[in-house]
């Protein structure tokens, strides 16, 4: 770096983006790496390309003659400090598909602040480059434009967050990654703790008893852009480490947050994609979404609602349908618009989808055709009752009607994602559309396959108020603890949960009685979440919140097929880093400080 006037170009660079034809005749700096090269004999063009955009330089054999041979050996990523002259291109020359278009910098001394070697992949925009390549060379992927600009509007939204926020009266508080391990769903990570041998921390799954125990403090409302932990299985929308930003307020009721929180994504998402919801946002119970859309994450960009049908099913001839009734399940049914067109060779396929996937019995269909309606199953059917069939589904000639027929978790699994598959196959989804809604009153408590009572969220859900009496009477909670609603909430848009939350249970006593509801004894109970327990005997105030999946958001609004193209540094969907190659061993040493024996060959203490 032997230029003298290097250190005036660190100081008052241009960015290239930013070069403008109100400079023409000015003499800039511009620092940048070597995007194209194209050497023209005595003239030599290169797009330099910094993190705003690209701007061309032109080296000028006659401008530069002692160092038009050092030009001449620059190559793609180059790194450049450039001292030049704006000027305006020739009128042929400008390129419109770029904001720099009207103009060039004639070079009038540059230096090679470092070389690169060739590239494993190409960084034009156009280039297709495999996944698992992009992410081994992740640095290298930063510079290509797609992820560049995802970096920038994440920036953006977390910026945009904190000022709404803050506005509003939030404080932004920092909570542990270092705590307790209280198991509920997912897996936690855990941390061996060198100083006490034998115990371990937990990364959070989420700040939720520490932002529990802030509204205890007093702090009212609370906020953090925060990285959460879940050992899980992965998939296009999960990682191992992810980020959320975590909510909290005191003194408020569910509708109360929910409404604040319709400010903050309208203001937010207007400030940083320029897209604009209309409020107040639709509101939909749980069971309305499973009876409409078979799903509690419905997109509501197009219609084909799911339809009972399980009177004319009964009155009908066929034995499945009946079958299913009897063993007290449902018949439902999925009208497609235009779904006629698909051949017997679709259907079969989309048969052997939901027998793999949902486990569904099979899948019976009816054409619309000019004449009626028309299958294999229609012998079974009256004319009168397949006229029924088709007023009831809303049907018309060149439609297809699927059915549902098993136990009601799996008909509406396997309707609610036959709906969402046909959708985006026959284009019924309408583009830069955004469908949200609110899906409230959730069961407090499910049943696994063994039929036993688990809670849906976490133990700290607030029940309904008209639903407490079942869960204070052991008997009745045993037969209908799955009916009690909770007071919880979740943010849906075009089919994807963003965020859930709900109004937490702010009085111990309550409290114990969910826990001991779950057959979670006192002492168990004490022991995993004690220090929460012990604050509700201190005056809670009523609270409740929310955690919003801020990979899930990005992915959605900048319209990316997976969130690990919206985070810097993704793990793969078997959880590894193909950059820094981790997880990885670790020397015997460690291990031997930590009091653990590693099951790949190596021992400790």
């Amino acid at each position: 770096m032997g230029a003298s006037w290097i250190d005036q170009a660190y100081r008052e660079r241009n960015h290239c983006a930013d070069v403008n034809k109100g400079q023409d005749g000015t003499e800039i700096y511009v620092l940048g790496w070597v995007f194209r090269y194209r050497d023209q004999g005595g003239l030599i063009f290169i797009d330099l390309r910094d993190r705003s955009g690209i701007v061309q330089l032109v080296f000028d054999r006659s401008e530069i003659q002692d160092q038009f041979d050092l030009a001449s050996t620059i190559r793609s990523e180059f790194v450049l400090a450039v001292r030049g002259r704006v000027r305006l291109r020739d009128k042929e020359a400008i390129n419109p598909n770029l904001k720099t278009g009207e103009v060039e910098i004639l070079v009038q001394d540059f230096d090679i602040l470092s070389k690169s070697q060739v590239l494993p992949f190409p960084l034009d925009e156009y280039a297709d480059v495999g996944e698992e390549t992009r992410l081994k060379f992740r640095y290298l992927d930063m510079r290509r434009e797609e992820l560049r600009d995802a970096m920038v509007m994440r920036s953006k939204l977390n910026q945009a967050i904190r000022a709404y926020l803050e506005e509003k009266n939030y404080l932004e508080v920092e909570t542990p990654v270092l705590n307790k391990s209280t198991p509920e769903g997912a897996r936690d990570f855990l941390v061996p703790a060198r100083m006490a041998p034998g115990k371990f921390y937990a990364l959070p799954q989420s700040p939720q008893i520490f932002k529990q125990l802030l509204m205890v403090g007093g702090l009212e409302r609370y906020f953090q852009i925060v990285k959460c932990f879940r050992d899980e299985d992965f998939r296009a929308d999960r990682q191992p480490e992810f980020t959320q930003l975590d909510m909290e307020l005191s003194f408020v009721d569910e509708n109360m947050v929910m409404d604040e929180l319709e400010g903050l994504w309208a203001n937010v998402l207007k400030k940083v994609f320029n897209v604009e919801l209309k409020t107040p946002f639709a509101r939909m119970s749980y069971h309305q979404a499973m009876e409409d859309y078979g799903s509690d994450r419905p997109d509501l960009r197009f219609e084909m609602k799911l339809v009972d049908v399980a009177d004319i099913a009964l009155r009908s001839n066929f034995g499945v349908f009946k079958k299913a009734l009897e063993a007290g399940g449902r018949v439902k049914a999925l009208c497609v618009p235009g779904g006629a067109k698909l051949s017997r060779k679709d259907i079969d396929e989309l048969t052997h989808w939901v027998q793999t996937d949902f486990r569904a019995g099979g899948l019976a269909w009816l054409k619309h055709e000019k004449e009626g309606l028309k299958s294999v199953i229609s012998k079974f059917f009256e004319p009168e009752q397949l006229e029924e069939l088709a007023k009831a589904t809303g049907s018309k000639e060149g439609d297809l009607i699927l059915f549902g027929a098993d136990k009601e978790y799996i008909v509406h699994a396997t309707l609610g994602a036959l709906r969402l598959r046909l959708a985006k196959q026959l284009g019924m989804i309408p583009e830069n559309t955004y469908a949200v809604t609110w899906i409230t009153d959730f069961p407090l408590f499910d049943r696994d396959e063994n039929g036993e009572l688990y809670s849906v969220h976490h133990p700290f859900t607030a029940p309904v108020d008209e639903d407490m009496p079942i869960l204070e009477d052991a008997d009745r909670f045993q037969k209908e603890g799955d009916k009690i609603r909770s007071r919880a909430y979740d943010l849906v848009i075009n089919g994807s949960e963003v965020g859930g939350g709900s109004i937490r249970i702010h009085r111990f006593e309550a409290q114990m009685t969910v826990l001991n509801a779950l057959g979670i004894s006192k002492e168990d109970a004490e022991d995993r979440f004690g220090f929460l327990l012990n604050a509700l005997r201190f005056g809670a105030p009523p609270h409740g919140g929310i955690a919003f999946g801020l990979d899930r958001v990005m992915m959605l609004f900048m319209d990316r097929d997976s969130i690990r193209d919206v985070i810097a540094f993704p793990k793969t969907q078997r959880g590894t880093c193909l950059m820094s190659d981790s997880p990885s061993t670790v020397e015997i040493k460690q291990l031997q400080e930590l009091r653990l024996r590693s099951l790949a060959g190596g021992s400790g203490s």
